[in-house]
């Protein structure tokens, strides 16, 4: 199950690139929307890493305001 993939990928890579996000936010059903037309766990997990990356970059630049 892709979902199951994407989900150890996220886990695996908790502390990378935004996959928290993922780990401590996302649902199943929020997993199986962003990998819409994915039929492998590569290119979910390609998927999903492109809007967790995206969160993170968002991220970093509030983080980089603090000072």
């Amino acid at each position: 199950m892709l979902v199951k993939a994407v989900r150890a990928h996220a886990e695996k890579n908790y502390d990378r690139d935004g996959w928290d996000f993922l780990v401590e936010c996302w649902s199943d059903e929020e997993i199986l929307e962003a990998i819409a037309g994915c039929d492998s766990a590569e290119a979910a997990i390609g998927a999903v890493a492109r809007i967790v990356g995206a969160l993170e970059d968002h991220r970093r630049e509030i983080q980089s305001t603090v000072w």
